[in-house]
């Protein structure tokens, strides 16, 4: 196989930029966007594609990780044997770095839910699941205001956590065009953001990222990082993915969408849109907002 070098996450171009009426050619800096197959594979089962997503190249493996627990394929890091890239030899040069194999200790734990040869588009993470109930009855844990009761975020932590969560955002900053998630602990501080061209990627990201990591289960990491913050709104699939992780309250400066505000109520997780200008806007479970 031909070597390829790994791309990054950001490439450069030229471009013709008119200005005060005049045209003037200068460099650019554009988001990388790429495929990444992803296969699964566990003792006795070969890997097999189980989705495409367009992604940002960078954190691929948290990406996997955070993707496979959103769908209930693993229930804990114990259920990950190997996440790699794939050097299969008949690969295409175009190929390479944007093949990622997940082999699992053993079966997936809901292998119902699982869609081979699947395709996921940057600007939609939903995978199949076309209602609420289907969703919920996956069982996402325990009732998220069982979990939470009691706890809330204070109204000053929340209005400055978009702010908080630009000052990361490293290749926003060159390209303007992608997204990020984050997460913060009780007291407006980060402890994780990625970026990704696909919002409900920067998610999947952001709870990889925990998953695996080496500080303890992501459930008892999540018990002090209960926020989790988003640029642009709040769609279904990120909400879906904030319910599987049990964090406390989902924040954004856009607005949510009806189905977001819907499947939180359902599942006791705050949403929290509009945060921006010293105000916000809160759709569900309010108590656990301080004011």
């Amino acid at each position: 196989m031909r070597s390829r070098q790994r791309p990054g996450s950001v490439q450069r171009v030229r471009v013709g930029e008119f200005s005060t009426g005049s045209m003037r050619e200068r460099e650019d800096r554009l988001v990388t966007e790429e495929p990444l197959e992803i296969r699964l594979g566990w003792p006795g089962h070969a890997p097999t594609r189980l989705s495409v997503t367009m992604r940002t190249p960078g954190d691929d493996f948290e990406l996997v990780a955070g993707f496979l627990l959103g769908e209930r394929i693993i229930e804990s890091a114990s259920d990950l044997h190997t996440i790699s890239y794939c050097i299969d030899r008949t690969l295409t040069p175009e190929q390479q770095w944007n093949v990622v194999t997940a082999q699992l200790t053993g079966p997936p734990r809901h292998s119902p839910a699982l869609r081979f040869d699947g395709y996921t588009a940057s600007a939609c993470g939903v995978c199949g699941k076309q209602s609420i109930e289907a969703v919920l009855e996956t069982g996402s844990g325990p009732d998220l205001r069982d979990r939470w009761s009691g706890r809330s975020v204070a109204a000053e932590v929340l209005t400055g956590l978009p702010d908080r969560l630009r000052e990361r955002q490293r290749v926003f900053g060159d390209t303007g065009g992608l997204h990020a998630a984050g997460l913060f602990d009780a007291d407006g501080s980060p402890a994780v953001v990625r970026e990704d061209v696909g919002r409900h990627n920067a998610v999947d990201k952001v709870v990889g990222s925990l998953l695996l990591s080496d500080d303890g289960p992501w459930e008892q990491q999540v018990e002090h990082l209960p926020v989790l913050c988003v640029s642009g709104r709040i769609g279904f699939e990120l909400v879906q993915k904030a319910v599987r992780a049990e964090m406390s309250l989902i924040a954004a400066v856009g607005a949510p969408s009806s189905l977001a505000v819907d499947l939180a109520s359902e599942a006791g997780l705050c949403v929290v849109g509009f945060v921006r200008n010293g105000r916000f806007v809160v759709y569900t479970v309010p108590e656990r907002v301080g004011v």
